[in-house]
């Protein structure tokens, strides 16, 4: 009788033991489903491999279709760039849907602006029979548009880009921030941001327009400020090729000396495909000694009035011209 109970305690003992057993392994394999296997851990690889430059693990991630657009920024420098604006992220909780699926809502800012991207996933099976796999449901990448006044290259997340006829469109990943911009010797374009943050619509295009730079408007001031010295220096009262003209009757005695009282304020703008310099105004001052013709009465001028004329710009990887135009 005794031996009996013996028995029974250590049978009873067993099985405590095994029921442990079995609901620590429920408890681990839930675990390790939800932390390691679960549909939240897809979503944060794909967000790693965008934080990490990795375009193809994303794409592969995501199971996206690449649209027929530029894929310059879908990997490297200018993937991490994109995906270097967003902090404070935060993955929500899997939200079962009607069809088996579940949707995470991720959270997260770019440049001081709450967002959030939601990603839909679906099971796909099972892993070593009792860990659930998940992948995001296939979709389509976003294209972002982006357009620069007179050019045909510009930056986009540090990545020169090609810009037939100032114009392209280019494959981008979500969430994520895309700047482009252009600077060269003689123009720039500030830069502008679009936030890509779905699948879903289409973003914001971004406009790049080129202004010239303090570099440019330089160099054509100086030339016209040259061009103008020239005219000052012909002791004439119609200098040749010049705005310059005064006109009289009497006869001139002495010197005809020129001088320019203000230059002109040079403003360069785009048009029809070029760039154009705004009509000019000077302002020059005319000083001779001139004598009647009946009285003999000697006089001496001193005119100053506003000539207007135009110019031809033409800038080029190996200068600057500018061609003064006259009409008389």
């Amino acid at each position: 009788m005794h031996n009996r109970s013996g028995l029974v305690k250590i049978a009873a003992g067993w099985l405590l033991g095994l029921l442990l057993a079995a609901s620590a392994a429920v408890i681990t394999i839930q675990l390790v489903n939800t932390n390691y296997f679960g549909p939240q851990q897809r979503v944060q690889e794909y967000l790693q491999a965008l934080h990490d430059g990795d375009g193809a693990k994303a794409l592969g991630l995501l199971q996206a279709t690449v649209p027929d657009a530029n894929a310059a920024v879908l990997d490297g420098e200018g993937l991490k760039a994109a995906a270097a604006g967003t902090s404070n992220v935060h993955l929500g909780n899997p939200a079962s849907q009607p069809d088996g699926r579940v949707k995470i809502d991720v959270d997260y800012t770019i440049d001081g602006t709450a967002l959030s991207t939601n990603f839909l996933l679906e099971p796909t099976g099972t892993r070593w029979l009792f860990f659930t796999s998940w992948d995001l449901v296939p979709t389509t990448l976003p294209t972002l548009d982006v357009s620069v006044v007179n050019e045909t290259q510009a930056a986009l997340n540090g990545v020169q880009v090609n810009m037939p006829s100032g114009r392209n469109s280019f494959a981008v990943f979500y969430p994520g921030r895309y700047t482009a911009e252009f600077q060269s010797q003689y123009f720039r374009a500030p830069a502008v941001t679009s936030t890509v943050s779905s699948a879903n619509g289409k973003p914001a295009a971004v406009a790049l327009d080129t202004e010239p730079t303090s570099a440019l408007l330089t160099q054509v001031n100086s030339k016209v400020h040259q061009y103008l010295d020239g005219c000052a220096k012909q002791e004439v009262l119609l200098p040749a090729a010049c705005p310059f003209s005064n006109r009289t009757d009497n006869r001139v005695l002495g010197p005809i000396n020129w001088s320019v009282v203000s230059y002109p304020k040079i403003n360069i703008s785009a048009y029809g495909g070029k760039w154009v310099l705004a009509p000019l105004t000077v302002t020059a001052q005319v000083d001779y000694k001139e004598q009647q013709l009946y009285s003999g009465a000697i006089s001496e001028v001193k005119t100053a009035q506003d000539f207007g004329f135009t110019a031809k710009l033409k800038v080029s990887e190996t200068g600057i011209s500018v061609t003064p135009v006259v009409e008389y």
